[in-house]
């Protein structure tokens, strides 16, 4: 009788342990099943993320590529063709060229290679579409007397901005534009002229180097010190200065650059059926 009663209290002790234990056993596994229900949907956010992400860069890269100086052999053909231009007399030999875009004085970007020569900076408007020199402006370098370089400044009351930092030549600094020309979008008789990056530098190494336009900065300064004292010019002083500062666009509004510089119309870019 003793030994039935005390199987029948260790058998009730298993069973209140059991039953105790069941629901601590249960707490971990719900956890689990939370976190295997969260993991999916960190996963599945992850993967809109970088489907975003590569959307995003496929847009742009699609975009970029729209640029016709990057459809094979369109650059190295442009760069023989202005080569041919430079006049061994008036130029002297040819040091270097770039890739860049001018900004007016309207704040519209257009497209433009630019050489530098022994004697002069050449800047040069070419259809990359046609591959012909469309326009050609011709700076002596020992004419030229300073070197701006810095980010962009509009009005106080300016509807215009533009982001990043660009080069301004000056070649000069007695002759003000007047104000006919300030507000005349087409003028061409400024005594400066503005450089900043072209959209496609990013896209390769060379590139890059081909449209660096602290190194172009560089390159011109060197080119024109050497000039200056080579061929000095009465009545100017023989040096260029390099001038750390804000490049002031004396613009307001600019709905119309604003519209062109949307749309690259200051570029060789392919719209739709339309080259350029």
């Amino acid at each position: 009788m003793a030994d039935a009663e005390e199987e029948g209290a260790t058998r009730e002790e298993q069973q209140v342990s059991s039953s105790s234990s069941g629901p601590a056993d249960s707490q971990p596994a719900a956890g689990r099943t939370e976190d295997a229900e969260e993991r999916p949907a960190e996963g599945e956010a992850a993967v809109s993320r970088c489907g975003e992400l590569s959307m995003e860069s496929y847009l742009e890269q699609f975009k970029v590529r729209k640029y016709f100086v990057l459809r094979p052999g369109t650059l190295n053909q442009a760069i023989k063709d202005v080569e041919a231009l430079v006049n061994m007399e008036v130029d002297g030999s040819f040091r270097s060229v770039w890739l860049m875009a001018e900004v007016d004085h309207w704040n519209n970007e257009k497209e433009r290679l630019v050489l530098i020569t022994d004697n002069s900076l050449l800047v040069i408007k070419y259809d990359f579409v046609m591959f012909r020199c469309e326009q050609i402006q011709r700076i002596q370098l020992n004419f030229m007397d300073r070197i701006a370089h810095g980010t962009f400044s509009f009005p106080k009351h300016s509807l215009l901005q533009r982001e990043g930092e660009g080069v301004r030549v000056f070649w000069d600094r007695l002759r003000e534009p007047s104000f006919i020309s300030r507000w005349n979008p087409f003028a061409t008789d400024f005594p400066f002229i503005t450089f900043v990056y072209h959209p496609v530098r990013n896209i390769s190494d060379t590139l890059s180097a081909l449209c660096d336009i602290q190194n172009f900065r560089e390159k011109l300064k060197e080119a024109a010190q050497k000039v200056h004292t080579m061929k000095p010019v009465p009545g100017k002083a023989n040096g260029v200065l390099v001038l750390n500062q804000q490049i002031h666009i004396d613009a307001y509004v600019g709905a119309m650059s604003f519209l062109g510089n949307q749309n690259k119309l200051g570029y060789s870019f392919a719209r739709g059926n339309i080259g350029f």
